[in-house]
């Protein structure tokens, strides 16, 4: 199977065939894959997928469709390669589905895009009428929809709510998971903002050991100043479950002193978010081996 595009999307299906036994190629138009994940993520996904068979392209395109039949689908890439395979997977782009709805009849402003603007309580550019979902804009993500239904459902029978987007959770359930939440390091280096940045890997953490799960790490990326917890990331065993205590810890405002300090069961995966706080101060006591 071809896969156009190493993302979200991509990457999912990429390891659910590749794990029912299908030889993969993704096709990427950017330098690496999960391109708007954090660089160091995308590159040790990028080392994982290769050792279990899946190929990826890089700052390549599909130029032209040379052959389409009822059983495999040739391609010439922009490298000038032919390549050939029995599916085609295209998993790049969306289109927001707002055309056709009678929007400019009432005055509901859309973009170019045909994204529907809306404010902080979810109301469109026509009073009383509310909007949610991937149609306008931002963060597209069920869970994200969900609370915006909820302001905009409050706001239409006379509450007052507003949409908070400071901490949402994002998780992408390849193998192993990948989680965030907050500033990475990329973001902060575009945004010229100084963080301090704090890692601890899943091979140094007995229950990933016993769960043969050991691949991946935690990252905060933590204020200096403060020491408030204000992004992070983590690729491993259950990193969508895990995330949440740093989402709660980031929404309460709390630092990486704050959650080092904070006595965590054990042998448990969320002693990975302990030891990377307390790593931040350099009270980590449990490191890793290097893998060989």
């Amino acid at each position: 199977m071809i896969i156009v595009g190493s993302g979200v999307i991509g990457s999912e299906f990429a390891c659910i065939f590749s794990t029912l036994g299908t030889r993969i190629v993704m096709i990427e138009l950017m330098d690496r894959m999960l391109p708007t994940e954090d660089s160091r993520i995308s590159k040790q996904m990028r080392s994982i997928f290769k050792k279990n068979g899946i190929e990826i392209k890089t700052n390549t395109t599909v130029s032209k469709v040379l052959d389409y039949r009822e059983n495999g689908i040739t391609l010439e890439l922009s490298t000038g390669e032919t390549i050939e395979a029995e599916k085609v997977l295209i998993s790049i782009g969306r289109k927001m589905n707002s055309s056709g709805l009678g929007l400019e009849e009432i005055g509901v402003k859309t973009d170019e895009r045909g994204c529907i603007a809306v404010n902080e309580r979810m109301e469109t550019s026509r009073q009383g009428i509310y909007a949610i979902g991937d149609v306008v804009g931002g963060i597209l993500l069920a869970h994200t929809a969900t609370f915006e239904g909820l302001v905009a459902a409050e706001n239409a029978t006379g509450g007052d709510a507003r949409i908070d987007y400071s901490v949402v959770p994002a998780c992408i359930f390849t193998t192993p998971e990948i989680a965030s939440v907050g500033l990475n390091t990329d973001k902060a280096a575009e945004q010229g903002r100084e963080v301090k940045v704090s890692r601890f890997s899943f091979g140094g953490l007995g229950k990933a050991l016993a769960m043969g799960e050991d691949r991946g790490f935690v990252q905060l990326v933590i204020d200096p100043d403060s020491d408030k917890v204000i992004g992070a990331q983590i690729m491993g065993p259950h990193a969508s479950d895990l995330i949440h205590e740093v989402a709660i810890a980031m929404k309460m405002g709390a630092t990486a002193e704050q959650i080092g300090s904070t006595i965590h069961a054990h042998p448990s995966l969320p002693e990975a978010i302990m030891e990377a706080a307390e790593a931040s101060h350099g009270k980590a006591i449990h490191v890793p081996p290097p893998r060989k």
